[in-house]
């Protein structure tokens, strides 16, 4: 099973896409995008305002409460050289994000660094005024591997916070394919409206198009709403480069769900199930395979990771849905903890078993990216039909771009 998903050949999920369909700024208003629904074998077409319309009856959606940081830090050395620090994830707090951004000085974090071979040595200075306090930031390089360096920063006084420093200096990282430096709207537009807990650098952009009144029409007509956090990292933008994706890593991302949440999805597992974009229905996919991985490997405490190639191991039966939510509650008795706490480095591909998502809410994804195989993995090569209808009807493409509910069959 594990070689067959391998050799899935990424240019079967290939697409013509014109840059000109790539929206590089967001509507004025979040939900005036353009909504394509797939629902019972047809495509339809609204505004996502009236996505409520689509929905299966008491729906449970579930939001990715994450929230970008400003990662990008711009640095010019005394020769002129500008020296961009792209804030990954954290070393200081054992990688726990909250106590890394309210950490004082110093700080030290996996960074990618642009530019990097002006870098040579000595440390960079960045000069910052916090709260009428004249800051300056220091960022010495600590180690350097192929795929990141390690950056220590400091600063005086050491009492102001690393989020205070990044929302000071830091600026919105915006996707790569937008082609443009991020601007003072990006700040609030580049968030969710209910964006709470700092770690990510890309947006969970289906999410972008909710609002607040939105979010309280959906619940008046009997949807409930389950909120999760996965950070997610700067391996979100990078598409399959190899022909096969067997040959593809998979990008790791921190994962937080709380016991209340794992309750109700549990308890609602006969309802529709919707993650509101690929995030959420990573981690709740995720969580699915925490619970089999405790099923199968004992209850003791350990560092939680999903590896990516795990749902594809041969097994003759797999737990159900509760089955594994009652295991996952299980080991937060048993050591008395009130979160699940975890890293994820899922691959969802056709052919992996999907156990709790019963519909996605999405945007359109790149070519040739996991994505799109998370897509495939749901309602098959119905998304060809679907990326050929917005192609033709004039739809905006990825983070800014408009949205899609798939509901792969009746419910």
């Amino acid at each position: 099973m594990i070689s067959d998903v391998q050799n899935i050949n990424i240019a079967e999920y290939d697409y013509p896409l014109p840059d000109g369909r790539i929206a590089k700024y967001p509507l004025a208003e979040r939900d005036a995008s353009k909504l394509l629904v797939l629902k019972d074998n047809e495509i339809h077409e609204d505004h996502f305002r009236n996505i409520g319309k689509y929905l299966p009856e008491k729906s449970v959606l579930v939001f990715n409460e994450t929230k970008v940081v400003r990662a990008r830090l711009q640095f010019v050395k005394d020769s002129g050289a500008a020296i961009e620090v792209f804030c990954l994830e954290p070393i200081t707090g054992d990688g726990d994000y909250q106590l890394a951004f309210s950490a004082g000085s110093p700080v030290e974090w996996r960074c990618l660094v642009g530019n990097s071979r002006r870098w040579k040595d000595g440390p960079l200075t960045m000069p910052l005024k916090i709260k009428d306090k004249d800051v300056t930031l220091v960022a010495e390089r600590m180690e350097k591997t192929d795929a990141y360096s390690v950056i220590r920063f400091s600063w005086n006084p050491a009492d102001v916070s690393f989020a205070e420093v990044l929302e000071t200096a830091g600026e919105i990282p915006l996707p790569p394919y937008l082609h443009r430096e991020a601007e003072a709207g990006d700040r609030e537009r580049y968030q969710t409206v209910f964006a709470k807990y700092e770690g990510s650098v890309a947006a969970p952009t289906a999410s972008l198009h909710l609002t607040k009144p939105l979010i309280a029409k959906l619940k008046e007509q009997g949807h409930d709403i389950e909120e999760v956090t996965l950070h997610v990292g700067a391996g979100t933008f990078r598409p399959v480069a190899t022909d096969t994706i067997g040959e593809h890593e998979m990008h790791s991302e921190s994962i937080i769900v709380r016991r209340q949440c794992i309750e109700h999805l549990r308890d609602n597992i006969g309802r529709t199930i919707i993650p509101v974009g690929t995030t959420s229905m990573r981690t709740i996919e995720s969580v699915y395979w925490i619970g089999v991985m405790f099923i199968e490997q004992g209850f003791e405490e350990r560092s939680i990771h999903v590896n990516q190639w795990f749902p594809y191991q041969k097994r003759e039966t797999l737990p159900t849905a509760k089955e594994s939510l009652d295991a996952i509650l299980k080991y937060l008795d048993i050591h008395h903890l009130d979160a699940l706490h975890a890293t994820t480095a899922l691959m969802i591909a056709p052919s992996c078993p999907i156990r709790i998502t019963k519909a996605l809410i999405t945007n359109f994804h790149q070519p040739k990216s996991t994505l799109l195989l998370l897509v495939s993995a749901l309602i098959g090569d119905r998304w060809k039909d679907a990326y050929r209808y917005a192609i033709d009807h004039d739809f905006r493409f990825l983070s800014y771009g408009d949205s899609c509910l798939f509901v792969p069959k009746p419910f």
